[in-house]
């Protein structure tokens, strides 16, 4: 328990940062509203999530509370796996990176819990304020866009934007700590090398007389 309190530290700091950024924004923009950062290619833009990554939401009454509902077990689910890897000795790459997932869960569980009440930003037609709360969203990367030309097949005329989605600081540890471990799986979950089983030698004077031996037992052909 001991060696895996910095792994839930980072987690810790991960919510913090998270919620900090949100309250800044909530408190200091208006919805919609968009600030450039550097160039046209990092911007603040504050958005409202309804529901699941890059607005995918549910077309049921009660499809954001079970959404609400499967992040509260994730994040338990998460904290308890990150404590048992943690026990087994896993490796600590592994462990750094489920502690972001476990902080960005967290973060966005904290939106979809409470800002309903606490924000007011619940839905109209959400049932009740709790558990209907929408994730705010800022971070906004358009790094660069075009209109394809008209002679593209299916796509001429239209606009491209490279990369379009608006997402938060929880997204962004969630994400990180995901392709890491795709990337780096051989390493984090490489297998213990097995001992080499050497095959025993007769020597050569033994199985010089084993060999004829076994030619003396054998009995002539009929």
């Amino acid at each position: 328990m001991a060696a895996s309190y910095r792994y839930f530290l980072l987690a810790f700091m991960v919510i913090v940062l998270d919620q900090t950024s949100k309250m800044l924004v909530f408190n200091n923009m208006y919805l919609h509203e968009e600030i450039n950062v550097i160039g046209d290619w990092f911007r603040i833009h504050y958005l409202l999530n309804p529901g699941m990554a890059f607005g995918i939401k549910w077309e049921s009454e009660f499809g954001k509370l079970a959404l609400t509902l499967f992040r509260i077990m994730a994040m338990f689910g998460i904290s308890w796996y990150l404590l048992k890897m943690a026990e087994r000795n896993m490796h600590t790459g592994f462990l750094w990176c489920m502690g972001l997932i476990l902080g960005g869960a967290v973060g966005n569980v904290i939106d979809s819990t409470f800002y309903g009440v606490l924000l007011g930003n619940a839905p109209a037609e959400a049932p009740t304020p709790w558990f209907h709360g929408q994730v705010i969203d800022m971070l906004y990367f358009p790094i660069f866009e075009f209109v394809w030309p008209d002679w593209v097949p299916y796509l001429g005329g239209k606009y491209f934007e490279f990369f379009s989605p608006v997402f938060n600081i929880a997204d962004s540890s969630i994400f990180l700590g995901v392709v890491t471990i795709l990337i780096m799986q051989k390493k984090f979950f490489k297998e213990a090398p097995t001992p080499k089983t050497e095959n025993a030698e007769v020597p050569s004077d033994n199985a010089d007389s084993i060999t004829a031996e076994s030619s003396q037992n054998t009995p002539p052909a009929a």
